[in-house]
């Protein structure tokens, strides 16, 4: 690739901070520091046409987690870590939702449920019986309120499941696709450049500068650097973190369908929402959390088949639906559900690890990492 002197001096030179990954965290970063310094020369790198771990890949939820993922954290976590954990979650989607807008996102708040197998009944009542408890826990990060989980019969026509589901009216859904495109507005509205179709192969210290290798054709270098690759970020960091591929359908729209809100299912292993009269439905990485273990995009006959028996056996069972579209993408998940925002060496930084809730924490993270990069 032989670029032009424009090309390098408009995009390639005297960069201050160089940001690598335009997801929601890399994009959030850059926003950040753009908002607070609006000299900075501020450049996102993305390897793929659009962002290529989650964010544009993910269901829509904005949710803080079930409340059979929380009784799970309390097992490996203390309180007042899970305390921080959940509090995080509600800031970061507080701040997403004032930074871009619910409209510009499509925000809606229909509740989320926690649903069960009819198999799963020691989980069921394990949660059930817990409701108080979790609820006396975090009635401070909502402002006291006394009651954000409540016990209700399940109200829609879904089979071979409990009679009985967890409900979270603070939960909400939203459009990732527009809160991807009102983030990029943003950024350009501010000045950030975005390059995409740029892969950074491998950064390096230079003098008091960071070298950057693109596309294994170009070199140039930045002040600072971000990275913002989540699932992808061992390539050049060493830390508790693995990929964890996630597969997901849509269905074509559904005439009259009633399903409205976000469904949390086996442990939040799969989970499925309404979004235009159609059924969003992901998860089964427990079918083999070797195989999903993963950087590659893809998908298998084992999590497809399983998805596909629960749409027909529990989810739409006297319902007729086809199949429009399958997809995947990448998660960064480790032994500890606190992201990574920290220097991995000099005057570079890491904003990474956002176990699944990228949604949640992932404007937070950006601003933390915009932080940290400022902060030397």
């Amino acid at each position: 690739m032989n670029l032009s002197y424009w090309e390098k001096h408009t995009w390639l030179t005297n960069i201050d901070v160089a940001i690598i990954g335009s997801g929601i965290v890399g994009l959030s970063c850059a926003l950040t520091l753009k908002q607070r310094n609006p000299k900075l020369k501020v450049v996102v790198f993305e390897k793929g046409m659009l962002p290529s771990g989650a964010s544009t890949k993910n269901a829509g939820f904005a949710c803080f987690g079930s409340i059979s993922e929380i009784l799970d954290d309390l097992k490996t976590h203390t309180e007042d870590e899970v305390l921080n954990l959940v509090q995080a979650r509600v800031n970061g989607l507080q701040l997403l939702r004032t930074t871009l807008g619910d409209t510009e996102i499509d925000y809606q708040q229909h509740g989320g449920y926690e649903i069960f197998t009819e198999n799963d009944t020691e989980l069921a009542e394990e949660c059930i019986d817990n409701v108080p408890m979790v609820n006396n826990l975090l009635k401070n990060v909502f402002s006291g309120q006394k009651e954000v989980f409540s016990i209700k019969k399940q109200p829609f026509s879904f089979k071979n499941v409990q009679k009985q589901v967890i409900f979270n009216r603070f939960e909400g859904q939203l459009d990732t696709g527009k809160m991807m495109k009102a983030l990029l507005r943003e950024c350009s509205e501010k000045g950030v450049l975005v390059l995409n179709n740029a892969e950074i192969m491998s950064i390096s210290a230079e003098n008091d500068q960071i070298s950057l290798n693109l596309n294994n054709t170009v070199t140039f270098s930045a002040k600072k650097v971000g990275i913002a690759t989540n699932g992808f970020a061992k390539q050049f960091l060493e830390a508790d973190l693995q990929p964890a591929r996630a597969q997901v359908l849509i269905t074509y729209p559904i005439p009259n369908l009633k399903v409205k809100g976000t469904f949390h299912l086996d442990r939040g292993y799969y989970y499925f929402r309404n979004i235009h009269d159609r059924i969003l439905f992901g998860g089964g990485r427990n079918l083999d959390f070797s195989a999903e273990q993963t950087t590659q995009m893809g998908l298998t006959e084992t999590v497809q088949n399983e998805l596909e028996r629960l749409l027909k056996t529990t989810i739409l069972p006297e319902t007729a639906f086809t199949i429009d579209s399958r997809w995947s993408g990448i998660m960064g998940v480790g032994k500890q559900k606190k992201p990574i925002i920290r220097e991995v060496q000099p005057n570079v930084y890491c904003g990474v690890r956002l176990g699944g809730m990228g949604i949640a924490i992932g404007s937070s993270v950006g601003n933390e990492l915009a932080a940290a990069i400022e902060s030397i």
